[in-house]
């Protein structure tokens, strides 16, 4: 499960880190929540950006407004998913964050937790993305991709995004077939990862500045909860 994510990394680095050109609307998120826009790399335009919004809209959907648009797709038997199948044949991409969030705990008092690389540097999810028109408009939606979690967000929650090491990303963006692109479905390394308690804040996404990210003491963050 991934129902949060963040992306405030200054754009001349991720231009750098990916390769690729930055959108000029392109704007630092701390708190992103399903609903709103994720920066894109599609795999037929690997040397751009796009903004897709979070929540996947199958092409062949009658009604934007009817049905589900899951946030998540899980890895083991994408392949096979009537939602997701054709996406996962022809319409890969990297969606770029540079931490993500998860809760733990009791119902009612759960505590937030922030998962990033140790040294803090922005990396790419395994997405799928979509483009569905009707009634004379348009969306571009994505979702993304999750695995068993690894050690350290297992502590937190049992699954985790699919995580891309950069040897990984063009092997999903470009790669020959679904053999190779399946090989990119492991759990990121535990030694890359470190996970930390952040304040309740963060529970409402209208909250979205660099305060959600700051290490509180998971008690300080239980009683922020609801304020």
């Amino acid at each position: 499960m991934c129902g949060r994510t963040a992306l405030a990394t200054d754009p001349t680095v991720l231009a750098e880190r990916f390769g690729v050109t930055i959108r000029e609307e392109y704007t630092p998120r701390y708190n992103i929540a399903p609903g709103d826009g994720l920066l894109a790399v599609r795999n037929d335009q690997p040397t751009c950006t796009e903004e897709l919004t979070w929540g996947f809209l199958p092409e062949w959907a009658e009604d934007s407004g009817q049905g589900p648009t899951p946030i998540n797709a899980r890895c083991e038997g994408v392949d096979e998913s009537n939602l997701f199948a054709d996406a996962f044949a022809s319409r890969r991409c990297l969606l770029l964050a540079d931490g993500f969030y998860e809760w733990a705990g009791p119902a009612g008092r759960k505590q937030p937790y922030r998962i990033e690389r140790v040294d803090g540097a922005p990396y790419a999810y395994a997405g799928l993305w979509s483009r569905w028109t009707g009634d004379g408009a348009e969306r571009w939606t994505c979702t993304i991709l999750t695995t068993e979690a690894n050690g350290t967000v297992g502590e937190i929650h049992d699954r985790m995004p699919v995580m891309l090491e950069p040897g990984a990303e063009p092997t999903w963006l470009d790669g020959a077939d679904s053999d190779a692109w399946r090989s990119v479905f492991d759990p990121y390394p535990d030694d890359l990862l470190r996970a930390y308690p952040v304040s309740s804040r963060v529970n409402d996404s209208t909250n979205d500045g660099p305060g959600v990210t700051e290490e509180v003491g998971s008690q300080s963050g239980l009683e922020d909860f609801g304020a």
